[in-house]
């Protein structure tokens, strides 16, 4: 079978980490008889600087003809001095708009290998952890009406959470449908003690819920979730949550696994169409030193193949070689000081990459 992938490669480490998820990909095809066609395209900083517009039509364009998306990071210091409605980061919003990218599934998975790397302790996370965060993409404050203003002397400004029924039924479908796949748990967080949105956030789940009578629903507080994370994370399988919530508890949840550079996202449409992009920003302070982590993006790359093209083995096969380049002892250096003890060998980010390739070639019994 032939994909067809719109590549944006971005800014910061953004090139590095979604190179290495491109030659990830290349050892799927060839180990397993596929065929992927990469049409770059350029959003962000990287397209200020070559067209005056984070995101370019011609790139809409490329996203639209295409089965899917990769992305790496976008941003940096460098746009920092744009106006808000300007900078790099405001081509993410649009893609989500545009390409009607509603639901964001971010897996927060902390792999065997790298327990010595969560900050929590050994007692909270035996046995390891696995959750998934589905976080409504294209509603909420995010999206909102948003300004400034004067009051006499004073500058204001505003930003305007606002969701409607079907906004919160749709994701909420969504995770629904994750948690009935997973252990039968979902916890929708909301802060409908104090958010009117909230509260019509909270009564759209509750009144699904009914359809699902074999999850366990229940809800909590966004300050008591973020605080759960830390005390209890065990308790949590599939967590459904809005815009701005599911930003902060995902990047959260990133650090329990280790590093932020392990977390992957799904960002999906109707149809499973899908872009996909690793959690981590573009830090630019590590940009070109070879530094950087790929996994995310890989693991990325490994949700594409699950969500979008329905190529089970094959994610399965993506996500079995990070495991053995892990248990191998190979950590970049995010991973490197944050696991003690055994046998480990610190590698760079195209490395990794490489290690991770071959480990997919070796699945399938190539040299």
């Amino acid at each position: 079978m032939n994909f067809n992938i719109a590549l944006i490669r971005g800014d910061g480490i953004g090139p590095e980490v979604t190179d290495e998820a491109v030659n990830v990909l290349n050892a799927v095809g060839k180990a397993f008889g596929h065929s992927f066609t990469f049409r770059q395209a350029l959003a962000g900083g990287a397209a200020i600087d070559a067209l005056g517009a984070a995101l370019p039509p011609e790139t809409l364009a490329a996203c639209r003809a295409s089965d899917s998306v990769l992305l790496g990071a976008v941003g940096g210091w460098k746009w920092d001095v744009l106006p808000g409605d300007q900078r790099p980061e405001t081509a993410l919003l649009g893609l989500r708009k545009e390409l009607g990218l509603y639901a964001n599934i971010r897996p927060a998975i902390l792999f065997s290998e790298l327990a010595g790397a969560c900050p929590l302790r050994p007692e909270l996370i035996g046995g390891g952890l696995d959750i998934v965060i589905v976080r409504e993409l294209t509603g909420g404050i995010y999206f909102g009406d948003k300004g400034t203003g004067q009051d006499g002397a004073e500058t204001y400004a505003y930003d305007v959470e606002r969701y409607s029924e079907s906004e919160v039924r749709r994701i909420g479908i969504s995770a629904f449908e994750m948690a009935r796949k997973r252990g039968k748990r979902l916890t929708s967080v909301d802060k409908a003690n104090v958010l009117e949105s909230s509260r019509l956030w909270r009564r759209v789940i509750t009144d699904l819920g009914e359809g699902y009578p074999d999850v366990e629903l229940s809800h909590m507080y966004v300050d008591n979730a973020a605080m759960q994370l830390v005390r209890c994370p065990k308790q949590f399988d599939v967590i459904v949550t809005s815009n701005m919530f599911g930003d902060i508890l995902s990047d959260e949840a990133s650090m329990i696994t280790g590093s932020i550079g392990m977390l992957p996202s799904a960002s999906l449409a109707a149809g499973n169409f899908g872009m996909y992009e690793p959690i981590h920003g573009s830090a630019p302070d590590i940009a070109g030193q070879g530094k950087a982590n790929p996994i995310a993006s890989i693991l990325s790359a490994g949700m594409m193949l699950r969500y979008t093209f329905g190529l089970l083995d094959e994610a399965a096969a993506v996500e079995r070689a990070v495991k053995a380049v892990l248990a191998q002892g190979y950590r970049t250096p995010d991973m490197a000081g944050a696991t003690p003890g055994g046998d480990i060998t610190a590698v760079g980010t195209a490395e990794a990459g490489r290690l991770i390739a071959a480990a997919v070639a070796a699945q399938a019994g190539q040299p």
